[in-house]
């Protein structure tokens, strides 16, 4: 397990979105794995794009939301903190509705840089996006 809290759960992780852009979103915990975190969010009024698809800058905001949130989960919140410093997204299927889930873990997890691999799919099990988002690790 990779996490500094041994028995994070997702209703430990709720609070973190509160009065945040993933809360505007309706972005939810869904699962905690020994080395994952996973999140949905719902494809409607707020995260569509004026052709009625999901809109990349959503996606991206979902991507950033679980993979910063992971790193902040590994460290130890009174030494260290965690920002984004590069997110990359490629688009490969629309969505229009329900919901779509992703997916983050880790590719690297150093003393100063964490990267993730985040997956997007849709409720068919279908990737949306991929994304790999860069964060660095800072001392208080």
């Amino acid at each position: 397990m990779i996490w500094f809290d041994k028995e994070l759960t997702t209703a430990k992780l709720s609070p973190l979105g509160q009065h945040t852009m993933g809360e505007h979103l309706g972005i939810e915990w869904t699962e905690v794995g020994a080395d994952y975190l996973q999140a949905r969010m719902p494809v409607d009024d707020r995260t569509r794009q004026p052709y009625g698809l999901l809109h990349g800058g959503a996606s991206c905001v979902l991507a950033e939301t679980i993979g910063s949130v992971a790193s902040a989960m590994i460290v130890d919140h009174e030494k260290f903190y965690c920002v984004g410093m590069e997110i990359n997204a490629n688009h490969l299927r629309s969505a229009r509705d329900g919901y779509v889930t992703g997916t983050a873990r880790p590719l690297h997890l150093g003393g100063t840089t964490h990267v993730w691999d985040i997956r997007i799919t849709n409720e068919a099990g279908e990737l949306v996006c991929v994304s790999r988002l860069t964060v660095a690790v800072r001392r208080r």
